[in-house]
This record gives structure tokens, C-alpha cells and sequence, in this order.
């Protein structure tokens, strides 16, 4: 799989372009904005897009999603159901961050943990990781060791949990029993900033590190 990364919106947020290099079909991940820019970045790779993926409902991550599926002819495909409540808050959350006018939308399909979303030849798990959002959603390809997180954990730091319906241990959870455990060589890429591995997370990251959690002697 090659991966393109393409920084969108006010909020740098990572939209990720996702592409079978057997069958040259991709995919795009949290579309938030910035539409013309990530159709210019289909058209360099020259690549034939089949799906949206969401991770999350916030709108930096999915306020040009409609827009852009109905511009390509392809489905929307997640988050988690659970996140109904901020994808139909997209038109008060779009006036509250000085985005464009967004509106509400529902996906075509709703994911589940344990589902599986494919595009050309490739097949990307899906996890559910509640925390920072109560339905996000990670796409993890076990075959190319690579994860799409969105703002479920960032390099030295993890998502935040202050928003409605966040949960703070959930999140927590959701980093520590189910990614960590998908392993140390894993490299993801965040909703904002730079790659980095679960296992340098594991090591370093000030929220989640595995010396926080050792049994105290």
C-alpha cells in the first residue's frame, strides 16, 4: 500500500490518501476540507478512488466528505454509529470553527469493531476506539503494519477528551488494549502531525507509556 498525506482546514488535519499500488484504486480518509487540494493529489497519483473512510465526526475531519463522495460517485463508509450525534452537529460545528457551511450526512455503511473495509486489493481492519469521540473508528492494514488513528493518539500526546461524550479512560483503554497490543512495529498516522509508531509511543508518550501503568513496588 503507498500512503500520501495531505494537511487540510485551519486544523492541519491529516487526510489521508490510501492506494493500492496492485490495482492503482485508493482511498481517502477524513476528507475535512480543502476538496480541490485532495482532488489535485488524486490526480498526481493517478489513482481511481472507491471509497471515503471516516474515522470520527468532528468537522475537520468530515465536513467535505459529502461533498467529495458525491463529487466522485463513491460511498461513505464510517465511523461507528455512535457518532451520528457529531456528524449531525456538522452545521453548528461548522459555524463554531469558522468553517465553510457543512451539512449533515449519513454514511453509507456504519462500522463495527471487528469489520473489515477493502479497496483495490487491500483490506484495512476496523477497530472501535471510543475516547476521544464515542464512535471513532482506527483502519489498521496488519499486512503493511500500518494504522490510521485519527485523534485517537499523536506522537508524544493523545486525543482530547473535554468534547461532549468524551471519556477519558476510554481512551486510554482504547490505546492500551487494543492498539498497543497489534504491535510495536505498527507506524500510524495521527489526525494532526507527524508518524510515529505505537512501539516509540509505548516508550516515550507521556500519556499512555507503559512505565505509567508498571506495578508499583
Amino acid at each position: 500500500m503507498k500512503v500520501a498525506i495531505l494537511p487540510v482546514t485551519q486544523f492541519a488535519q491529516n487526510c489521508s490518501l490510501l492506494m493500492c499500488e496492485e490495482t492503482k484504486h485508493a482511498a481517502v480518509v477524513d476528507p475535512g476540507g480543502d476538496l480541490d487540494d485532495i482532488k489535485e493529489l488524486i490526480r498526481k497519483n493517478g489513482v481511481t478512488v472507491e471509497k471515503i473512510l471516516l474515522t470520527h465526526g468532528h468537522v475537520d475531519h468530515c465536513s467535505g466528505a459529502a461533498a467529495l463522495a458525491a463529487d466522485l460517485g463513491v460511498p461513505i463508509e464510517g465511523p461507528h454509529k455512535a457518532e451520528k450525534f457529531w456528524i449531525d452537529l456538522l452545521p453548528v460545528q461548522s459555524v463554531q470553527f469558522g468553517f465553510p457551511p457543512a451539512t449533515a450526512f449519513t454514511p453509507d455503511r456504519w462500522l463495527d469493531d471487528g469489520d473489515t473495509v477493502n479497496f483495490g486489493a487491500q483490506t484495512m481492519k476496523v477497530f472501535h476506539c471510543p475516547g476521544h469521540t464515542p464512535g471513532h473508528v482506527v483502519f489498521v492494514s496488519e499486512k503493511d503494519r500500518l494504522a490510521v488513528v485519527g485523534d485517537v493518539i499523536f506522537q508524544n500526546s493523545i486525543g482530547r477528551t473535554d468534547f461532549p461524550k468524551g471519556n477519558h479512560q476510554d481512551l486510554i483503554d482504547s490505546i492500551r488494549n487494543k492498539l498497543f497490543p497489534l504491535g510495536n512495529d505498527i507506524r500510524f498516522i495521527p489526525g494532526h502531525g507527524p508518524t510515529s509508531t505505537f512501539g516509540e509511543e509505548r516508550d516515550t508518550n507521556p500519556y499512555v507509556a507503559d512505565y505509567l501503568f508498571a506495578p508499583k513496588r
